[in-house]
């Protein structure tokens, strides 16, 4: 892998092996490399000891994945699979993985998140309701606005008569420091158009999580 090499152009490059250093001598983003080695100083460890040598690259690399969302449009993800379609009964895609960094310490929260939507004319490739997710998790997040983020999303350029999202997630700031709460769970939810204004359509859709 080529140095400065920018991994939200690689949407595929998700496996474990893709952010070890290809070999000794890469250098992958010198600078976040130099930042990394000195936060790793201060926090008084040794950052040439053998299990820390290449540890500022893995970093970078890590970062720059768990990051990539800034670098992805949700627009352009969904127009990619944007179908013309008569359909007019709810789509439900439940159980979307996520992963996050909260914004305020930097540490991860994970879980599922539910969507569905009214078409309206158009439906979308299914696979893109979850890269949409992805969009706007792999940013610095909380997850109120995440959960409103790809709500809107989906509204605007599906053009539906409505999208209901509902997020569930641990939160390692509340799990590994603060209360130390390792079994909390935090559930949001955005609801747009019909879903917003008609109680059956809602509980429908709070029907199908359900089952």
């Amino acid at each position: 892998m080529p140095a400065h090499t920018n991994l939200s152009r690689l949407p595929d490059a998700h496996c474990a092996d893709s952010f070890e250093p290809a070999d000794e001598q890469e250098v992958y983003d010198a600078h976040k490399e130099h930042l990394i080695h000195e936060m790793l100083t201060q926090l008084g460890e040794d950052p040439e000891r053998e299990g820390l040598k290449r540890t500022p690259l893995r970093v970078a690399k890590a970062l720059d994945f768990l990051t990539s969302g800034y670098g992805i449009s949700a627009e352009e993800t969904i127009k990619k699979a944007l179908f013309e379609e008569d359909v007019r009964e709810m789509v439900v895609v439940r159980g979307i993985e996520f992963y996050s960094l909260c914004e305020h310490h930097m540490l991860p929260f994970f879980g599922q998140a539910h969507v569905g939507y009214l078409p309206n004319g158009k439906v979308v490739g299914l696979s893109k309701v979850a890269r949409v997710v992805d969009v706007f998790a792999r940013r610095l997040q909380v997850q109120e606005r995440l959960t409103s983020q790809i709500a809107d999303a989906l509204m605007e350029h599906l053009g539906a008569h409505g999208v209901a999202v509902v997020m569930e997630a641990s939160h390692t700031c509340m799990m590994m420091r603060g209360v130390q709460k390792q079994n909390s769970t935090t559930i949001s939810s955005a609801m747009r158009g019909t879903f917003e204004s008609d109680a059956r359509t809602r509980a429908e859709f709070m029907g199908f999580l359900n089952r």
